[in-house]
């Protein structure tokens, strides 16, 4: 299902490429991500809709039968038990397009994912005064 729209400028842009009920989908993906993580910036960031706070926090895509969703291995890791019933490797799962988003799991994840960032810039901060 990937189109035109893994070459979009803006996230706005790349949901605008797919059809009506995968669009309901990215936005609710989105919504979500978005009330973990008010601060983040959105962009563009390989090929994908990415969410940004002290570095990258996750990314999301969709495709013919899935949306995937890449919250770096730390947050597959610390969620495992959860994502189990998904399609997952190291860094990414596959959420299904004919059933609903776990919306609340992805809120879990982002949130943790924004407090893996806020430490690791911390240490990095700290590290540099040092």
């Amino acid at each position: 299902m990937e189109n035109q729209s893994s070459r979009a400028a803006s996230i706005d842009a790349y949901i605008a490429g797919f059809p009506p009920q995968i669009q309901v989908l990215l936005n609710q993906l989105r919504a979500a991500i978005h009330a973990a993580a008010p601060r983040a910036q959105e962009k563009i960031s390989y090929a994908m809709p990415t969410f940004y706070l002290h570095g990258n926090l996750v990314h999301f895509a969709a495709y013919k039968n899935h949306i995937g969703f890449y919250p770096a291995p730390g947050g597959m890791e610390k969620f495992k038990d959860e994502l189990s019933g998904y399609h997952t490797s190291k860094g990414a799962v596959q959420f299904p397009i004919d059933q609903p988003l776990p919306l609340d799991l992805v809120s879990k994840i982002v949130s943790y994912r924004v407090s893996e960032n806020i430490a690791k810039a911390a240490l990095k901060k700290k590290k540099q005064k040092d």
